[in-house]
This record gives structure tokens, sequence and C-alpha cells, in this order.
């Protein structure tokens, strides 16, 4: 069982000699043998999944927990993208190795993607931090190898699930490696760019990477929504995924958005104040996003410059991580702010309009550019050759994103040059691979129960 009580960052121990912080990494050997990451077995008195969720949905908009039912009901990977709640609740009775760094919470294969750095370069990274918290990081690498195998149920054979596994984990071992052998400054900076034949490799979809380099090239946000136009603009409602209050509640909705604007401009450095202060607010409407982010609040904004040219602001709401239970409490106290210092912490390039406010009916929210040359992975048609490629870069970016919080030389040398981390980490991936299609099937019951409510929309 994880012992686990603060939620601070542990104390950097870059400043001891290379001596020192290898010995650290392999006194934690003692603490937590490799071979024994691959433990899984559920507990005895082990939560009940469906109990969680319907814990997790008391908090939730009670009119969109139907349609976030019935898009995890779809597959064993789509409820696993919605149970980060339930898989956080079984990785904390796992054994740690005490390291631990600011983790993404969240992280599984599609939680990764390509985007637009401030500097307009093409970049991949870890797209999503929602549930961003300190804990040990073993967690987040369990969780991505484990969704890389869960996502690959009907297209790949048991070994090659496994070697994807594998591959995960290997990547991280030995990147880190490889940033333990850099100075701080020089890997602080590094960001994973793309070019094109870089972003097709790893699955990402062509059309939208030429997308995002039109965006590039012109500096405009290119967005997939859709607005009436002329001088006084307006969201065009996509029922049920973007909508408009209703009328009686508008006028409070609008004053609701500019108060929480007002709170959001003030968490900007002050010349990104003075760039919002080109854009007037326009118009804005609740959006539903993604699947375990269903059942949140969360919208959109549409700013707009004299000349009508259009700027995207998605708000979505902060809540508790999944991780806080388990690993310790944020020490910021409003949720919003701990999702924008956590994205800060371990993206290699954050948005340049990421900030965080109270919103609509006082819900912590945190704001960012709704996209910006935003690239997705094309996880269906991958080729295995393809996938084993993005998962490698997945790990890969994942151990950068660790080494921005934790000591390089301390994780590596933990985890060694021999495959014993990455061959444990691979079974423990297959093994929860099948909790999770278990999982599945008892949501399954539930909603056909009606112990849980679904809709029949899971687009």
């Amino acid at each position: 069982m994880a012992d686990l009580s603060s939620g601070k960052l542990p104390a950097q121990t870059h400043t001891l000699s290379v001596k020192e912080r290898v010995a650290l990494g392999r006194a934690l050997r003692e603490r937590l043998a490799r071979k024994h990451h691959a433990r899984w077995a559920p507990q005895r008195q082990r939560r009940d999944p469906i109990e969680i969720l319907i814990e997790q949905g008391q908090s939730r908009l009670p009119d969109l927990l139907p349609l976030r039912h019935a898009r995890m009901k779809a597959s064993p990977f789509a409820f696993m993208r919605g149970a980060a709640a339930v898989m956080a609740s079984d990785l904390a009775t796992t054994e740690v190795s005490g390291l631990r760094v600011q983790a993404a919470g969240d992280c599984h294969c599609l939680n990764f993607g390509g985007f637009a750095t401030p500097e307009r370069r093409l970049a991949f990274d870890i797209n999503d931090f929602d549930e961003t918290a300190v804990a040990p990081f073993e967690w987040d690498v369990k969780r991505l190898a484990a969704s890389v195998v869960v996502a690959t149920l009907d297209q790949f054979g048991a070994d090659a699930r496994l070697d994807l596994a594998q591959s995960v984990a290997r990547a991280y071992r030995e990147i880190m490696a490889r940033i333990a052998g850099r100075t701080v400054l020089d890997e602080w900076y590094r960001v994973l760019t793309l070019d094109e034949a870089e972003a097709r490799a790893i699955g990402l979809d062509g059309k939208a990477l030429k997308k995002a380099d039109r965006a590039l090239k012109h500096a405009v946000t290119l967005i997939d929504m859709r607005h009436t136009g002329g001088r006084s603009p307006t969201i065009q409602d996509q029922p049920p995924l973007v909508y408009h209050p209703p009328r009686s509640r508008g006028a409070a909705f609008r004053g609701d958005v500019e108060t929480m604007l007002a709170e959001y401009v003030a968490t900007l450095s002050p010349e990104r104040q003075l760039l919002l202060q080109r854009y007037r607010l326009a118009d804005a409407a609740y959006k539903v996003v993604g699947v375990g982010a269903v059942g949140t609040l969360c919208g959109v904004v549409l700013m707009v410059s004299g000349d009508g040219e259009a700027l995207y602001l998605q708000f979505k709401e902060a809540t508790q991580s999944v991780l806080e239970p388990f690993a310790g409490t944020s020490p910021y106290a409003h949720h919003g702010e701990r999702v924008v210092q956590g994205q800060r912490l371990i993206q290699a390039a954050s948005d340049i309009l990421l900030g965080y406010a109270n919103g609509p009916t006082g819900r912590h929210i945190y704001i960012r550019q709704l996209r910006d040359a935003k690239l997705k992975p094309v996880l269906e048609t991958m080729t295995a050759k393809d996938f084993r490629r993005y998962a490698e870069t997945c790990g890969e970016v994942l151990a950068r994103a660790h080494a921005r919080t934790a000591d390089a030389v301390v994780l590596a040398s933990y985890l060694g040059k021999s495959e014993a981390f990455d061959e444990a980490i691979a079974r423990f991936a297959a093994a929860y691979a099948r909790q999770t299609e278990q999982d599945h099937d008892a949501l399954v019951k539930a909603i056909k129960s009606k112990r849980l409510p679904a809709s029949a929309e899971i687009s």
C-alpha cells in the first residue's frame, strides 16, 4: 500500500555529486526491486469500480452523466479513458519505489499529441493535465503501458501487445539514462519537435498536419468550430456537444463569463494580458469534451479582434485530482491553479494563454486556447510498426516530463541498464488490461440493469 501524505514535490537533489545521486537511485532497489513492478492482483476488498464512478458523478452535471457512461461503454479502452479514478485507486494498493514526480495523472496513450509551441513549431508532448499531481513516477508509466495494451485488444495478438507495453517502458528507461548524462539547462529547454515524416511515422493525421502547418504559416489558429460571423458573431449550437444556456439564463451566463475572464486575465503575465486586450468577448457556450471530462463544466469562449480575427478559448472545470486521495493533497487550494502549475512544470512548451479562474456557479476553472494547430493520433489505423513507434515516443516524452521535476540521475540509476523494469511493466500492463476488460463488462451490466444511466449518444 502506498504510504504517501504530502502533495508537494520532494527536494531537488541535483546539487549533490553524481556519485551520491547514483547511490540514492540504486539504494531504492532495496525498497522495491524492479521486477516487483509486475505485480497486479486485485485486493480482496478492492473497491467496486461502478461505485467509484457513481461517487465521481455526484460532483458532475447530472444531465451529462448518461453521455459519459455511454461513451465509456463503447469499448474497454473507452472505459479506461473515463476511469482514471478507478486505476488511481488500484495503483494506490501497489508497492512504490519512493521516487515522486509531478505526474500527468491520466497518462493514457491518447493524452499525447502534437500542438504548436509559442515559437510556432509543431511539438509532440503530453496534452492533458486535468489529473496532474505529485505522485510515484511508476503510476504514470503503468497507466501508459496498460493503455497501449487495452487500446489494441482488437488489433494485435497478445505477444504484440506485450511488446508494445515493454517498448513504452524501455523507451522511458533509455531516454531517462540519456537525460541523466546531459546538463540541467540543456534538457530543460528540449522539445520534441515534429516534421511531416516524423508526424506520419507515429500515426498523426496527415490532413490535420497540413491544416496545422497552414495555421503556423499564417499565424492564425484554425478551429473546427462554427460561428455566424459579422460584427456580432455567435457560436452556432451543435447539440448535444455545443450549446448555449436557456434564454432565461443567457444574461446571467454572459455575466459569469465576463467575471471569469477578468479573474483569468489577472493570472497571466503582463505581456499576455496586453495581448488579450486586442480581443473582445463576442460569445460563449457550453462544450462537451473527451470521455473522462464529460459531466464537468466545460465551454468555449469566442473572442474577436477589430478586423474579425477569431480567438477561441476553452474553459474546463478542475476538480480534485484522482491521485490526491492516495498521493497527498495538492498544495494549491484552487484546482485550476493545480492544473496550470502542473502543466507548466512538466510540459516542455505550454500554451501562452494558460490561466485559471472561478467560473460559472463558482466552480474551479482553467482556461487555454481551444486548439492551436493541434494534432491527434489515429490509433485505429496504425500498423503494428507505427504503433510501436508511437508507444516508444510516448515513453520518451513521459521520461522528459518526469525529468523536469525529478532527478534523472537518481531515476536512471534506479531503472538500470537491464530490461528488468521493462519486462515487469509489460507484465503489469497485460494483467491490468484483463482487469480493465472485467471492469468494462461490469459497466455494461450496470447500464443494462439501470444502475448507471446511459444515453444512446457515443460520438
